[in-house]
């Protein structure tokens, strides 16, 4: 093996680290201003980079932007999975218990990412790109959601299983959004009470009680 060929490795290694802190740095400034404020420059500064360095990893502004709500919408959903994915296939109520439960504690829930969220969603309406970023974002996680419900022991249904997935995505996000956007206008735990209670009110189950937070942490009434 020659000298040349050993450094490829770590040449692309230190490549995608970059391109990972430049994604990383928009994020923070979409969370922190909105938008507006991930231009190339502040971009760059946040980075540690010079703005043309940008150019070698994204061709435009709007190809980071892309990149990087694409990797905020993704990395979510596979927190959700790799909760999910820690319990036996054996016990799908416990596993649909997890997905949830990952949806409502950092990194997933954090006034950070609903920022991020709330900052490039509105650009879906006047970009083509983004728009479908979204709708495919949004369709795998609600695959992965109807999935987990379609594997709950009651009779097959899909098209019941598919309303149910609609109706537990929107009861997720909506809590989401109010838990991230407000972290101390509620009790510790009670945004994921509430999910966990609404989704087994809307599918007929009961989740296990070590799903749930301890009853101590609510404030009094």
């Amino acid at each position: 093996m020659t000298a040349q060929t050993e450094r490829r490795p770590y040449r692309r290694e230190g490549e995608e680290k970059r391109r990972e802190g430049l994604i990383a740095a928009a994020m923070e400034l979409v969370a922190e201003g909105g938008p507006e404020a991930a231009t190339v420059r502040a971009i760059a500064a946040r980075a540690g980079v010079t703005p043309g360095l940008i150019r070698h990893y994204f061709q435009s502004k709007e190809e980071l932007t892309h990149a990087a709500y694409r990797q905020v919408m993704e990395d979510m959903t596979a927190e959700a999975m790799r909760a999910c994915d820690a319990i036996p296939e054996s016990d799908p109520v416990s596993r649909l218990a997890a997905f949830i439960a990952a949806n409502f504690r950092p990194p997933v829930m954090t006034t950070r990412s609903v920022g991020v969220w709330a900052g490039y969603m509105h650009l879906g309406r006047n970009d083509p790109t983004m728009h479908a970023i979204h709708e495919a974002t949004y369709l795998a996680y609600r695959d992965r959601l109807q999935s987990l419900i379609a594997a709950l022991p009651r009779p097959a249904d899909p098209a019941r299983d598919r309303r149910d997935a609609i109706a537990c995505n929107g009861l997720i996000d909506g809590l989401w959004i109010e838990g991230g956007s407000l972290p101390d206008g509620f009790a510790k735990g009670e945004i994921l009470r509430i999910a966990l209670d609404g989704t087994a009110a809307l599918l007929g189950i009961r989740f296990p009680d070590s799903f749930y937070p301890d009853p101590s942490d609510r404030k009094p009434a």
